[in-house]
């Protein structure tokens, strides 16, 4: 299998350093060859390990035995951790492109994204909400067909909603928009996760899942509806369920993810169980895509005290997507 890329994300915030420190960790957890893209420099101001600079990504698995592989292609010049500016903008998007397309042709297996600041991105003329978005315009796919599932050891959560005022909600949501979550879902856990018949639950919106219409209709007007379609599909989907009994021990092992109403009622279960070891992965894209679930960390960056579980995580999915899907 080829090298993973990975983007190093913002240089002013820890994604340079948990990338340094994954290759690191790299026989004691078992990761694959991989290269990192981006300014081979910023790597040094959180962790002093070794780094080589490749040209292409062919390099990457020989480097990789003694050394971080770099692709190094934009100079930031004096990064200030901690303080992201429009270069550091400049260079975290130059190598999410570079990385991105590198993914789609073929010189990487998978792609794997550190964190950036959207609002630096914007600065610089970055017009999507995200870098999800971003890798779904250039891989030619819908939006609505990208899904975000956060994963983690026990629990896998895709939010039908994302990032949108709660008061918008029930508004935002409808039938169609739940079927098309819950089938990239059901696709995406069949190709990058190898489960033959993914079981899904599907959350309810209200308390209670609305007491059969008594707190709201929207369990019986909208998210029941497509539970009925997806099992007619043959999908085994499940609820709407109370999502207050959605996520302890014995539910979480009835299920092989939850569909969630929205952003909050999928990412407070997934980070109160696997903070530092939760993982992004982008379904219903041509490539695989995953990154940590958390963000710059620029307040911690520079000190050598990131935690890199979350991007050894992100990277040991990756490689067991790509596997998955050439087997």
């Amino acid at each position: 299998m080829a090298p993973l890329a990975i983007a190093l994300g913002d240089p002013a915030g820890i994604g340079p350093e948990i990338v340094g420190k994954a290759w690191a960790a790299r026989q004691a957890v078992g990761l694959p060859p991989f290269f990192a893209v981006g300014d081979a420099e910023s790597v040094k101001y959180g962790w002093r390990g070794p780094v080589v600079r490749i040209a292409s990504p062919d390099e990457a698995v020989e480097v990789f035995k003694t050394a971080l592989p770099v692709l190094h292609i934009f100079d930031c010049g004096d990064v200030h951790i901690g303080k992201p500016d429009v270069e550091g903008a400049r260079c975290a998007l130059a190598a999410l492109q570079l990385a991105t397309g590198m993914t789609r042709t073929g010189p990487a297996a998978a792609l794997v994204t550190a964190p950036v600041s959207k609002a630096q991105l914007y600065a610089v003329g970055f017009t999507h909400p995200g870098q999800t978005e971003f890798i779904a315009e250039v891989c030619g796919v819908s939006t609505d067909n990208a899904v975000m599932m956060l994963a983690g050891p026990t629990l896998r959560v895709v939010p039908v909603t994302t990032h949108i005022a709660l008061s918008e909600v029930s508004a935002a949501l409808t039938t169609e928009l739940i079927l098309t979550k819950a089938r990239a879902t059901a696709r995406g856990l069949t190709r990058d996760f190898g489960i033959e018949n993914p079981r899904l639950a599907i959350a309810g919106l209200n308390p209670h899942a609305g007491e059969s219409g008594m707190i709201g209709r929207e369990e019986l007007d909208i998210i029941m509806p497509a539970v009925d379609v997806l099992r007619e599909e043959g999908v085994v989907a499940f609820g709407p369920i109370a999502a207050d009994g959605l996520f302890h021990p014995r539910a979480r092992a009835a299920y092989d993810a939850a569909i969630c109403m929205y952003h909050d009622q999928a990412l407070i279960p997934l980070k109160a169980l696997h903070f530092d070891e939760g993982v992004n992965i982008t379904l219903g894209l041509p490539i695989v895509r995953t990154s940590p679930d958390h963000g710059t960390a620029f307040g911690i960056a520079g000190q050598n005290i990131a935690n890199p579980g979350a991007m050894i995580a992100a990277i040991k999915l990756a490689a067991q997507a790509a596997a998955a899907r050439a087997a």
